[in-house]
């Protein structure tokens, strides 16, 4: 599968993505884990073997966290204060993406508490910027914190990699940069809040790096900007608007992650399997129609601790996805790639979640991953020519 192109950066042209000129279409996983394992020694050969099972089956893009706040393991102890091991592991999985033909999604910030979050950044407000803070959605709003999102931004792609010594914001290794992974802001439904400060950081990173994509993090809840779009949402609404959020310049593609077993967990498998067709085709559709901008379908699932998990109906489940994704990348849909949740590598069990894949320990869900890599492959051969 024709991986990275030399020196040429990812683009978007109307929905799709491009690099050199020509359509570009992924199937590839995401592995949260990838710094903290290549931040030592004792473990950063998973990286590598990860890495290597990934693009034997064909795989071309990666999404993993540039971010560990605070906490056992942090990239950052303080605000603005790094840990440079953890900077020479994601050094270490930049150089090794490269090596095996794989881009890289890095996100810069987690929503949820793991690895520190907008949690972490909060406290640090009130530990270090004397603010009073009652509500991690402050992380949104207060101008101390921001401050502290944005020297993060800085100090990542800025980032002179110690391996190839390119930094970060000049590696087109690096595919998109992710604002954060699946923001959420339930403190205001009305999404003002949210999409504040989505444009002030698309503009900010944007003022440091205009090289690469950039993309929001969004799981695609619809919101009050299209009201009748709502009914496709699991029947909640997080302070996100999928529309508004997305339609704005400085964000170059939208994303979206499917968790029926979480968001309809009361619901049959035929009332999840219709949520998932559902979601997937109404996401395909606006990006083409409103949007006009490729969509990524970042993260899906099965979870082993699902009611009815087998390794079949994990691979039925991946199986429907990839058609999706395949059938509207062929048909001129903007569904450009998927990144399903997710793989490890072996010898990680206690690293779990139950969706993790370990491939070489898995070979029916393999070869349907396999299988994907070789109809997405064939789309980006045909648009060579």
């Amino acid at each position: 599968m024709s991986g990275i192109n030399g020196s040429c950066f990812a683009e978007t042209r109307k929905h799709h993505f491009q690099v050199n000129g020509k359509p570009m279409y992924f199937n590839g996983f995401n592995a949260y884990w990838l710094m903290c394992m290549a931040s030592d020694p004792s473990t950063k050969t998973k990286v590598a073997d990860a890495f290597q099972e990934a693009s034997k089956i064909g795989m071309n893009i990666v999404r993993t966290w540039a971010f560990s706040d605070g906490g056992s393991k942090p990239l950052q102890t303080s605000p603005g204060v790094y840990n440079e091991d953890m900077f020479k592991g994601l050094d270490f999985v930049i150089s090794e993406a490269k090596k095996h033909g794989l881009y890289l999604i890095l996100s810069l910030v987690n929503n949820w508490d793991d690895f520190g979050g907008k949690k972490q950044y909060v406290q640090w407000a009130r530990d270090h910027g004397g603010q009073y803070l009652n509500s991690d959605d402050e992380f949104f709003s207060n101008a101390v914190v921001k401050g502290y999102y944005k020297n993060h931004v800085k100090s990542v792609l800025t980032r002179l990699n110690s391996i190839t010594g390119v930094a970060y914001k000049d590696d087109p290794t690096i595919f998109a940069w992710e604002l954060m992974n699946e923001p959420r802001c339930q403190s205001d439904l009305s999404g003002k809040t949210l999409q504040e400060w989505i444009v002030e950081m698309a503009a900010e990173i944007k003022s440091i790096d205009k090289k690469h994509l950039l993309e929001i993090g969004l799981e695609g809840f619809y919101g009050e900007s299209m009201p009748d779009k709502k009914q496709n949402n699991p029947g909640y609404e997080v302070g996100t608007d999928f529309i508004s959020n997305n339609n704005l310049n400085n964000v170059d593609f939208a994303t979206i992650h499917i968790y029926p077993d979480q968001w309809v967990s009361g619901g049959s498998p035929e009332a999840q399997a219709e949520f998932v067709e559902k979601w997937v085709k109404a996401h395909i559709e606006d990006c083409k129609a409103i949007l006009r901008k490729p969509l990524l379908i970042a993260e899906f699932g099965k979870s082993t601790w699902s009611t009815g998990y087998t390794v079949k109906a994990r691979d039925d489940y991946f199986q429907n996805i990839f058609n999706m994704a395949y059938e509207s990348a062929r048909s001129d849909g903007s569904c450009s790639g998927t990144t399903f949740w997710q793989v490890m590598a072996e010898g990680m069990d206690n690293w779990g979640d139950g969706y993790q894949v370990v491939l070489e320990q898995n070979p029916s869900t393999a070869a349907v991953i396999a299988q994907q890599s070789q109809k997405i492959s064939s789309l980006n051969s045909v648009m060579e020519m």
